[in-house]
């Protein structure tokens, strides 16, 4: 009977039993209640918590006290069942230290002592400011330390990014010793706005050449731009070992080439200076040669220094007159003649300059062995044995080192042609100053004055090495700045009517900066550059640091004016979107670092960044990404800037009336005579200047009548905006005190047209408006601004799209150097992306070619990896902004259909430009017309019969 109630493996299966629950409920009901009667006969007071004897099983025991018990019940803790940090990462993380510079942490030792450089600035006749510039890689960086490279991203570039301030005492041929400041600068021309604020501190520039390349797309550059800042220009013609090792040129053909160079560098000179004395030739001695990788550098004079130590008896200052130019030795007289007196003789700087330079050379390299020992004898130049079995090249420094000695020549040559602190201070203040020289303090600037008031100006942010804060780095123009005294930053918007742009700081320690390391000062007297700590914060790019109080007519130096213009942009956003506030504190800390970086925020929110080029933009994000935010951001194909233009006038008289309708503007729109944006662009006419002076600038220039001429009432956007705005209204129709009383408001109308256009809120360029008549109420009431600016901006619009608009893309001029083979290559890779060579010429004294283009920037992205693609990398291009073209082709054409990824025909581009920017922007997909035109207006192009292709 048992084996029926269970089955095979032993499970019960029999009739159900009855429960053992039932029983221990009622059990435990019976418990409770007995409890309870227990608990209200116990006294109150009796100890509730006596650990008894029952029985605790294991799961209810307790080891430990809960959260709740350590932390009390307010704290809010959570319990994590598993670990949720990677084994890969530390439970607390070691401090890293940042570092994006190279710095020494001690004072290097030097030939003087920092106590002697110190008592120098005190002195300002012995300080010379220097910008050393020139093309990449003309041998700026004097050596192969490449000391003044502090930037990591530098050295693994091997290409200069920022400019970088050195201060010296260097010894001239007298043994009188000068402080050198001296900013080395970088020669890639997307950097060319660092050169701007070194040289907005300096007061000449040292300008270099390679020798055997000769006057570049940068060096040209440079000389426009020093000629523009009044600058006093010397030069170095550089890497003069290339022509004898590389080129292997005779020593008369090396002769011709450093003669063209320095006939180009005056050809170039005198097209942009209107000044005549301003030449450059070794006879005046603001020419040096040099080459900084054989430790060699000389002028005519220091070389014929070297002939009177060894012979005595030389007058060297009137033997280094007729060292250059056509003038010839004759043996017989010991006479220099102007006439060759054989056939085969040579020029004296040939005789006396290249030839010893070849001697040398050649025996260091050719014979070393045999003839060097005799040779360095009658040179006096004594090598021990060990220095005699060095490899050729620094043998060969070493050699060149102690016959040319130290450079004192290129110290000569500063100390003449650059004048100190004191002696370019009124220039310099004239130049950058925006109030006058009149007052006291414009005088006690003037004569770089110690005890004056203070006022610095600082051009450039550096950042610490770890990349947290900024130091800003300036030149004290007069007083003198101590450390921890209270100052106040005028930023580049302060104006004495508007104050906004201000604020009190406190210096923090002041340095004198020296590329790889600091020396701390307690003060800098005027005259010096400095870098600051502690007033960072409220500069953005440039600033004017000047008193607290008594300093009150203070006015600020103008920003900075760049020869070239950032027209790439690209978009970033933070590929994780709650980075963004780490993000933007980023974009800040860049745009105080890069000097011409403009960063904005467009319409649909998207974060734009403008620059140069794609080196420069590359930076910048390195930058962004690696030093000042530290986060993953991504980057939007990049694209450039437009413009919006009109080539004819419009088509009919556009008006527009207020909303209250109680005014009426009317205007037209035409283009600009040719040049004359970019003469408003480049300041060489002012809307600042009185009224007969601009009348004149027009009338003789560009041939306006006089009423015209003298009615122009604003150029726009800005007051160097390459549009005008011209009241041409007559006094017999208007009443033009009324009109005169709303001037403010339409001016402002239009500077807010011009800044975005209607076609896809680009700038306009080049376009004048015309007020052909304006109905104006009465009472001041129904004329204020509401009424009145934005009809100023819906009429200017509205004449706008009337006058057959167009847009305008940005071009490169593009320089690319390649042998004679690749040339063929390099057309075909520029006719791929619209681009068109305008001229192709061998380099004289060498066998390459150099080719001259434009390209339009927008095709221009990936030009220089394509062109080393198809010319096996011989071939090496650099392209900087050049002007403004049409985009061919309507952009208000409806009938043209763009298709997604698809290349467009040329005559279709400016179409598919608008309307991919419109999108980008988050405009709507075309112009529409009603939003521009008011209904009386489209009544009256109604009854013209004026067929739009706009839609409605």
């Amino acid at each position: 009977m048992e084996t029926d109630l269970y089955d095979e493996f032993g499970n019960y299966i029999g009739p159900e039993l009855d429960s053992d629950e039932d029983d221990d409920l009622e059990a435990d009901d019976r418990d409770a209640d007995e409890a309870d009667e227990d608990e209200d006969d116990e006294p109150a007071d009796a100890d509730e918590d006596v650990p008894g004897m029952e029985v605790v099983l294991h799961e209810d025991k307790k080891y430990y006290p809960t959260a709740e018990e350590v932390y009390g019940p307010e704290v809010e803790t959570l319990v994590q069942e598993e670990d949720a940090q990677p084994l890969t990462e530390p439970i607390i993380k070691p401090v890293r230290n940042k570092q994006f510079t190279l710095m020494e942490q001690e004072l290097p030792s030097t030939v003087y002592d920092m106590e002697f450089l110190a008592d120098l600035m005190d002195s300002p006749e012995l300080i010379r400011n220097v910008t050393l510039c020139g093309h990449l890689h003309h041998g700026k960086v004097k050596n192969s330390l490449r000391y003044t490279d502090i930037l990591f991203t530098e050295q693994e570039r091997g290409v200069g990014i920022k400019s970088t301030p050195v201060t010296m005492v260097l010894p001239d041929s007298r043994g009188k010793s000068f402080l050198f400041n001296i900013m080395d600068t970088p020669g890639h021309v997307n950097f060319s706005d660092e050169v701007t604020s070194g040289i907005r501190l300096s007061d000449g520039i040292v300008l270099f050449i390679d020798a055997a390349e000769g006057v570049m797309l940068n060096t040209e550059r440079l000389i426009k731009h020093a000629v523009q800042e009044r600058l006093a220009i010397t030069i170095c013609i550089n890497k003069v070992d290339r022509l004898i090792v590389e080129l292997k040129l005779p020593p008369t053909d090396a002769y011709y080439k450093l003669r063209h160079i320095v006939d180009e560098v005056n050809a170039m000179l005198s097209t942009y200076s209107t000044d005549e004395n301003l030449v450059v030739s070794p006879l005046l001695g603001n020419v040096c040669f040099a080459s900084s990788q054989y430790c060699v550098c000389f002028t005519l004079g220091s070389f014929a220094k070297i002939y009177s130590d060894t012979y005595g008896d030389i007058n060297y200052t009137e033997f280094a007159k007729r060292l250059w130019g056509d003038i010839y030795f004759n043996p017989k007289t010991r006479k220099f003649t102007k006439k060759a007196p054989t056939s085969n003789s040579q020029r004296s700087f040939v005789e006396f300059v290249l030839e010893p330079l070849y001697k040398i050379l050649s025996q260091v390299v050719g014979d070393c062995d045999t003839s060097l020992p005799r040779v360095l004898d009658e040179l006096g130049i004594h090598l021990v044995k060990e220095e005699l079995k060095l490899n050729i090249r620094p043998l060969l420094r070493l050699v060149c080192k102690r016959f040319f000695g130290e450079f004192t020549g290129f110290v000569d040559m500063c100390v003449q042609h650059i004048p100190s602190p004191q002696g370019g201070a009124k220039n310099k203040i004239e130049h950058s100053y925006t109030g006058g020289l009149d007052s006291d303090l414009g005088e006690a600037m003037a004569e770089c004055d110690p005890d004056g008031p203070l006022m610095c100006h600082t051009t450039k942010m550096y950042s610490t090495e770890d990349g947290v804060q900024f130091h800003a780095f300036g030149r004290v123009l007069s007083g003198t700045i101590q450390a921890g005294q209270p100052v106040k930053v005028l930023g580049e918007n302060y104006t004495l009517e508007d104050e906004e742009d201000s604020q009190v700081c406190t210096v923090g320690r002041l340095w004198i900066n020296v590329a790889r390391y600091q020396i701390e000062v307690n003060r800098v007297p005027a005259g010096n550059w400095v870098l600051i700590e502690g007033c960072d914060q409220p500069i953005v790019k440039t600033a004017t640091i000047t008193e607290p109080r008594g300093n009150e007519e203070a006015q600020i130096f103008r920003p900075l004016k760049f020869n070239t213009a950032s027209v790439i942009k690209i978009a970033v956003e933070p590929v994780n979107p709650s980075e963004l506030p780490k993000m933007l504190d980023g974009l800040r800390k860049v745009n105080k670092s890069y000097p011409s970086l403009t960063t904005k925020v467009e319409e649909s929110g998207e974060h734009v960044i403008l620059g140069t080029g794609e080196l420069y933009l590359d930076c910048v994000m390195h930058d962004l990404r690696k030093m000042y935010s530290e986060i993953d951001i991504k980057v939007a194909d990049p694209v450039v800037t437009f413009c919006e233009t009109v080539v004819e006038t419009s088509s009919l008289k556009c008006f527009a009336e207020t909303p209250n309708k109680k005014n009426k503007i009317t205007m037209i729109a035409e283009p600009l005579e040719k040049g004359l944006a970019e003469d408003i662009e480049n300041e060489v006419v002012q809307i600042t200047w009185n009224r007969k002076k601009l009348g004149e600038f027009f009338q003789t220039k560009y041939d306006w009548d006089l009423l015209a001429a003298r009615s122009i009432w604003a150029f726009g956007p800005d007051t160097t905006g390459p549009n005008i705005l011209v009241d041409d209204t007559l006094p017999s129709e208007v009443d033009k005190a009324l009109l005169g009383s709303v001037k403010d408001s339409i001016v402002q109308g239009f500077q807010w047209g011009t800044r975005e256009g209607p076609l896809c809120d680009e700038p306009i360029r080049n376009v004048k408006f015309k007020i052909l008549d304006a109905v104006i109420a009465q009472e001041p009431l129904h004329r204020g601004g509401g009424q009145v600016i934005p009809t100023a901006r819906r009429v200017v619009y509205s004449a706008f799209l009337m006058a057959t608009p167009r847009l305008m893309e940005p071009y490169y001029f593009v320089e690319v150097q390649a042998p004679a083979d690749c040339v063929s290559a390099v057309y075909t890779v520029l006719a791929r992306r619209r681009g068109h060579v305008t001229q192709d010429a061998p380099i004289p004294g060498s066998p390459l070619y150099t080719i001259k283009a434009f390209i339009p920037a927008i095709d221009s992205f990936g030009f220089e990896t394509d062109l080393r693609t198809h010319t096996q990398g011989q071939a090496f291009s650099l392209s900087v902004f050049h002007h403004w073209q049409i985009v061919p082709g309507d952009p208000l054409d409806k009938s043209i259909v763009i298709r997604p990824l698809e290349p467009q025909p040329a005559p279709h581009l400016a179409r598919e430009f608008m309307i991919k920017t419109r999108r980008r922007k988050g405009l709507s997909e075309d112009v529409s017309i009603s939003k521009f035109f008011d209904d009386p207006m489209l009544l009256e192009l109604a009854k013209q019969d004026v067929v739009l292709n706009y839609p409605m």
